[in-house]
């Protein structure tokens, strides 16, 4: 039961859902940068981690990208090269990679399926794959060695997470995702930025405890909430209206924590 009642949850915390996302492989494909795929292997593991590389004669920081509870879609792609388009090496796990029907990813299931999948992963294999592709990114050769970690809706609670399992973090960035035990904010070392949206209060709610909890580790903690956008806004805010139910709101969300996003990561660099 208690099963089925967290399922439920997360599909609700992450509405409007992930459905046709053509538009977002359409604008993967008119990119001009090199991207491709890669088998990043730990232990029994093999991650299919998407890879997009920034045009830029000088090294570059990483961004590790954690995608929502839809799996590996179209949208993380796109979103992997527009991180990549604003000059960092972005990689992106996917982390069903060996879940599915016949050792499958992501693609290998329905939308409620790759749900399903996701919200049942083992904690301490999400570590260990995330900890993988990360250590793989820092040892490419255009890598500047600075890692930071962003996560959406399900990846926003990991991106969190990560935070206080990983040392080497320049900062984490928590797109509408959940806080992680306050006893284990205790282990953060990096600054901790929140994006969230006005009009999600079963996320929304957790903002308080996590300011409270987060100041009384000594952490660093800034949410940011945007006033009038739904959970998903950064999605959400540049599909078609006709495809997900885009509002102004959700744009200006996107469009405000965008901006945000790149100026807080080129402040760290």
């Amino acid at each position: 039961m208690k099963r089925i009642v967290l399922t439920l949850t997360l599909i609700l915390l992450c509405a409007p859902l992930a459905a046709a996302q053509d538009w977002a492989a359409a604008k993967l494909e008119k990119s001009p940068r090199h991207r491709e795929w890669v088998t990043v292997k730990h232990g029994d593991r093999a991650v299919e981690t998407f890879v997009a590389y920034p045009e830029s004669a000088t090294k570059t920081p990483v961004v590790l990208i954690i995608h929502e509870i839809f799996g590996m879609t179209d949208w993380v792609q796109d979103l992997a090269d527009q991180v990549a388009a604003a000059g960092y090496i972005a990689v992106a796990p996917d982390l069903l990679s060996g879940m599915g029907p016949n050792n499958g990813r992501s693609t290998s299931f329905t939308q409620s399926q790759a749900i399903e999948a996701v919200s049942h992963l083992n904690p301490d294999q999400i570590t260990a794959d995330l900890n993988a592709v990360a250590d793989y990114a820092l040892k490419i050769p255009s890598s500047s060695g600075k890692l930071f970690v962003a996560g959406f809706c399900w990846g926003g609670g990991q991106s969190f997470r990560l935070a206080t399992n990983r040392s080497d973090l320049a900062a984490a960035f928590v797109f509408y995702g959940p806080p992680p035990a306050p006893d284990a904010m205790a282990r953060i070392t990096a600054p901790v930025y929140g994006f969230y949206a006005g009009n999600d209060m079963r996320i929304g709610a957790t903002i308080p405890g996590a300011i409270s909890d987060m100041k009384a580790a000594g952490k660093t903690y800034e949410p940011v909430t945007y006033d009038g956008a739904g959970h998903g806004f950064m999605r959400a805010g540049e599909a078609p209206a006709d495809t997900q139910g885009a509002t102004p709101a959700n744009a200006k969300a996107r469009d405000d924590a965008w901006a945000r996003w790149k100026k807080l990561m080129a402040e760290s660099k």
